[in-house]
């Protein structure tokens, strides 16, 4: 693949770059007590999703009642300050082991931007977390709808025409192929899978796609994407 073609990356950033599974696991089982001890990462998951899907709006404010909704379901402590705990522990989700040095190095060649589900607050301290690599973003405050809804990556187009890239020159780079892969690619765009459960069975934390989609690119890690960018780029 010859990366020459792309001036801009844009990223999803939960589930891509930050961690957002080992986060929710981490808080219900800190904040859910021994009951939540004894649940499989599935257990967890199944009723978080739905508790999102129940709850839609901005990602900043919406979890508390996440976490009301799955800890009802999993019959855990739903108290409001065990909520609140919840909500606050979503801006402090942890980014990937390779997230920031990859970014660093990928910002070297491209125009890095962010296309997120995340509100501005959520986004800025994820933003913060990754040692603010972005040049750009569009985020759930823009576009007042989320991804996978066509609009917000014909948004991001827009926004990008605006400041001089082409559709052509962007390359979509994404973990979700129910939010991202699927949607870009219908919306014309070239698309990386980062498959980060690429050892694991099924979707986790995100919802299941009605199909997988095939990518332009495919890798299990961002610093693969990082390195092959590298080689191309030492080999032109």
């Amino acid at each position: 693949m010859d990366y020459s073609q792309f001036r801009v990356l844009t990223f999803d950033v939960v589930g891509t770059l930050i961690d957002f599974e080992r986060g929710v696991l981490d808080s219900v089982r800190r904040l859910g007590g021994d009951a939540a001890a004894q649940l499989s990462d599935d257990e967890i998951f199944g009723p978080y999703k739905a508790g999102r899907s129940a709850n839609p709006g901005r990602s900043s404010q919406a979890m508390a009642n996440v976490y009301r909704h799955l800890a009802s379901e999993l019959g855990l402590p739903a108290d409001d300050a065990r909520a609140e705990a919840f909500q606050l522990d979503v801006i402090n989700w942890p980014e990937f082991e390779d997230s920031v040095e990859a970014m660093q190095r990928l910002g070297r060649h491209f125009q890095l931007v962010a296309m997120t589900n995340a509100d501005r607050t959520a986004y800025t301290a994820y933003a913060q977390r990754l040692g603010w690599p972005f040049d750009d973003s569009v985020t759930f405050d823009e576009t007042d709808i989320a991804k996978p809804d066509p609009q917000f990556f014909a948004y991001n187009r827009g926004r990008q025409y605006a400041r001089g890239f082409r559709q052509d020159q962007i390359l979509h780079v994404a973990q979700s192929q129910y939010h991202d892969i699927g949607v870009a690619r219908e919306q014309g765009y070239t698309v990386c899978w980062i498959e980060r459960r690429h050892d694991q069975r099924g979707f986790g934390g995100t919802p299941d796609p009605a199909r997988v989609t095939e990518p332009d690119m495919h890798f299990t890690s961002l610093a693969q994407l990082a390195d092959a960018v590298e080689r191309s780029t030492a080999s032109a």
